[in-house]
């Protein structure tokens, strides 16, 4: 079985320097089993910082405006994502205010 990867933009405008390092120990702390990369540019530049979440088999998703603020939303949004199959969540709330920054949800491959 595939881990979550998680792909942050590193060259988005006023990118935050620190989210990256606080990010992969929040991930470490919560005991979480993801996969943690940076990238240049994701074409999310109208929201910047974007982060991406995707895993082999699942809906992937792309977030906006992403900041140290949301890394406990962030958690949940990995916590819930794992216990689904298909990577859709039933409910969004609990994201709260991640949720109204994503900014695309791609479905997976049908195979």
């Amino acid at each position: 079985m595939t881990i979550p990867t998680l792909t942050l933009c590193r060259t988005c405008r006023n990118a935050d320097p620190t989210l990256p390092d606080q990010l992969r120990e929040a991930i470490t702390g919560a005991g979480l089993d993801v996969k943690l990369q940076q990238v240049d540019c994701m074409s999310g530049c109208k929201r910047p910082q974007t982060l991406s979440v995707r895993q082999a088999g699942k809906t992937a998703y792309l977030f906006g405006e992403v900041s140290t603020a949301d890394i406990p939303d962030i958690l949940t949004f990995l916590r819930l994502f794992a216990e689904t199959k298909d990577g859709n969540l039933a409910d969004a709330r609990p994201l709260d205010g991640l949720r109204f920054k994503a900014l695309a949800r791609i479905p997976a491959d049908f195979d």
